[in-house]
């Protein structure tokens, strides 16, 4: 039988700034098509440790693979090159572009053609072109966004605007996706909307996840496993089940009020 190896492998980390350690020994693994959830307090090292995945970081200390091409030390953009894309917790789109154009943005990294052929507007550039066009109709159609497509995004409601952005990174064809709070600041309908956009992109795509989440309950029903994170460090890694019902996670992060007899509530 084959072995799979990890898409990403993040090994002791250590991350601090003139001596405030935001990261500390921080471990973990995301194997193909996992969902993997990052929880903790404001605080805790979430952001932190996605700025390290995604290069913005450097760790003093530890390793970072990604499909067992270490990471430290490169820049983002070669990161995204290599696979990698991320979603911001603030909204990160060009408010007076279009859906479609916020979309192409995404592309960059499929653009290969130079400044000549892109003014004359013939061979490789049109080819690209109509080839990228269309890999962004597919975000177009798998995120539902078609009454949108040609408004502005900063006309657009806040759900809206999230999906824009998870549909930017979509289609950049990411190995490895980062949410980063996918549904901060969204009300009932519009989270869950998310969650099932989240879904089809393990299961039809079957793209592997990393996220950051403070909704306990979008954690819970959506990912495989959960690291949960305090003061920089991880508590506990395990199953949704197995975080809840682990006394020191309940302690740290919801406290003993939230304890029932099944767990967390």
């Amino acid at each position: 039988m084959a072995v799979v190896n990890p898409v990403l492998e993040v090994d002791a980390i250590r991350l601090a700034f003139d001596g405030v350690v935001a990261v500390d020994g921080v471990s973990f693994t995301v194997e193909p098509g996992e969902l993997f959830a990052i929880i903790g307090p404001n605080g805790a090292g979430k952001t932190s440790i996605f700025n390290v995945l995604s290069g913005v970081y450097r760790p003093q200390q530890g390793s970072v693979r990604f499909h067992d091409q270490d990471l430290i030390g490169m820049r983002p953009h070669r990161i995204a090159a290599l696979g990698m894309a991320r979603t911001f917790q603030n909204i990160e789109l060009f408010s007076h572009l279009t859906v479609v154009d916020n979309l192409m943005l995404g592309r960059h990294n499929h653009m290969r053609y130079g400044a000549l052929s892109a003014f004359a507007w013939i061979g490789r550039a049109r080819r690209e072109e109509l080839a990228n066009r269309s890999a962004v109709e597919d975000v177009i159609d798998f995120l539902e966004l078609e009454q949108w497509r040609r408004f502005p995004v900063g006309l657009l409601p806040y759900g809206v605007q999230k999906r824009v952005e998870l549909g930017r990174a979509l289609a950049m064809e990411p190995r490895l996706l980062l949410l980063d709070e996918p549904v901060a600041g969204m009300n009932v309908e519009e989270t869950e909307d998310m969650a099932r956009f989240v879904l089809d992109i393990r299961e039809e795509l079957g793209v592997a996840m990393v996220m950051v989440e403070h909704d306990m309950g979008l954690v819970m029903d959506l990912a495989d496993r959960v690291m949960v994170m305090d003061f920089g460090k991880p508590i506990r890694t395990g199953t949704p089940r197995e975080v809840q019902e682990d006394p020191d996670v309940i302690r740290a992060y919801l406290g003993e009020q939230h304890r029932t007899a099944g767990g967390v509530a």
